[in-house]
């Protein structure tokens, strides 16, 4: 992690006083639900959560010390535990394994995590419909491969972001589901040694669900499942940010990050306004697309489990769920506070002398019998004039002083193919399936 990129309550969930305290709540759920059973004293359970109830400072640095002796994390965390909590500690971990602990705690960490995530996509996608809804009858150009192609609205390529976050937000709702899992099965999940009745209540206990099957640890296919759900989150992310990039540079200029007072582009030229935001996004959705080709890798565990995946999880999980988190309310800010120069996509909307409605024109000329060949040739030749011209022609006036396109299409007809609405009529219904109507 690092802080420039960070928010504290993110950040919080991945610290070591936090995980310390999602361990010992899934041993003292487990400690309790197997004095129910019968198995374990119901004092020892009792006197965990009296000691608990202290609200108790975690004492990492000494859990640390241990550690560097045990070698061990868990039985470090277990060793410090009991020497706070006294003699009663000894019945904790009946029957579990390390994995029990750490997977289950990953579990919560990522469900609260995505929660975050959800709620900065939540953030989002209202700046994103509320600027739409500005714009959205506000003409600009629709641009293929980098190139003039027909107009659309600005509001309409902020509909196609909304719609895409969308389905972004309802990915990372089933990624939550897919990684909510409890294992406390054991120390090759075969619940030799713990019953699985103690699994269903400490899943219940922390908001998770039984897996329905592990080895030593819940199957890495979710984990990968997970991250890769966030990948393509971040990807969304750099591409609203590229398309923003691309109508700041100087020669486009419709619109631009918000540029505060004070702010500097360069510390040579002291006219820049730089991309900086979204061009820092761009490179934040790499580092979260890293994470998803070594959760992929974790999969393949040897037989019931090894720890390859270990020490890939301890940096990719709190790095992309961190970094990520940080982009979608950096996104947010940039949506939000966007400069938008409907004037100046007015005036790039018109730059190329009417090209813009070339296809109109090849359409009337097939509905008034001409070949859709000839139809084309006939465009394309007075269109390439005016490209030619780089617009100083205008492909409305060479189209009426063609023979065969006048023999065709009279005057009005051929203005009537020149204008924008017809573009737009089907704007109110778009904006219907993307936002609902009403």
């Amino acid at each position: 992690m690092i802080t420039r990129y960070s928010r504290p309550e993110m950040v919080a969930i991945w610290s070591a006083e936090s995980k310390f305290r999602i361990w010992f709540e899934i041993e003292a759920h487990a400690t309790e639900a197997l004095a129910r059973l019968g198995v374990v004293p119901q004092s020892a359970a009792d006197a965990l959560w009296a000691w608990w109830a202290t609200k108790p400072a975690i004492d990492v640095a000494a859990i640390d010390a241990i550690e560097a002796v045990t070698k061990h994390d868990v039985i470090a965390f277990l060793t410090w535990v009991a020497e706070q909590v006294g003699e009663e500690a000894r019945f904790m971990h009946q029957g579990m394994t390390s994995s029990d602990v750490l997977d289950t705690c990953l579990a919560v960490q990522l469900a609260m995590a995505t929660d975050i995530l959800l709620a900065d996509m939540d953030a989002l996608l209202a700046a994103i419909k509320k600027r739409a809804m500005e714009h959205k009858f506000t003409p600009t150009i629709g641009r293929s491969h980098g190139i003039h192609a027909e107009p659309v609205t600005f509001g309409f390529k902020l509909a196609q972001a909304y719609a895409e976050f969308d389905r972004c937000r309802q990915r990372l709702v089933a990624a939550r589901a897919e990684i909510a899992t409890c294992a406390i099965s054991g120390a090759v999940g075969t619940f030799a040694n713990i019953d699985p009745r103690v699994e269903a209540h400490v899943a219940a206990k922390m908001g998770l669900v039984a897996e329905p099957i592990s080895t030593q640890v819940i199957p890495r296919d979710r984990h990968a499942m997970y991250f890769a759900v966030l990948g393509v989150v971040a990807s969304s992310v750099e591409r609203l940010a590229t398309e923003v990039r691309h109508l700041q540079r100087t020669e486009v200029l419709e619109a631009e990050e918000y540029f505060a007072p004070g702010q500097k582009g360069s510390s040579a030229m002291p006219h820049k306004r730089n991309p900086v935001l979204t061009e820092n996004l761009t490179g934040l959705a790499r580092l979260v697309r890293s994470a998803v080709t070594p959760a992929m890798e974790n999969v393949a565990l040897w037989h019931e489990r090894d720890i390859s995946h270990s020490s890939v999880e301890r940096g990719i999980a709190p790095d992309a769920t961190v970094t990520l988190d940080f982009a979608l309310a950096r996104l947010t800010g940039v949506v939000d506070k966007l400069l938008i120069y409907p004037e100046r996509m007015a005036k790039n909307l018109h730059r190329m002398g009417g090209l813009i409605h070339s296809q109109r024109v090849l359409l009337a000329l097939t509905q008034a019998g001409v070949s859709r060949e000839d139809s084309y040739r006939i465009v394309q030749r007075n269109a390439m004039k005016v490209w030619e011209s780089d617009g100083a022609l205008q492909l409305r006036d060479l189209l009426g002083a063609d023979p065969d396109v006048s023999a065709r299409l009279s005057p009005a007809q051929l203005d009537g193919l020149f204008t924008l609405d017809h573009h737009f009529a089907r704007i109110d219904a778009i904006f219907d399936r993307v936002f609902g109507a009403g």
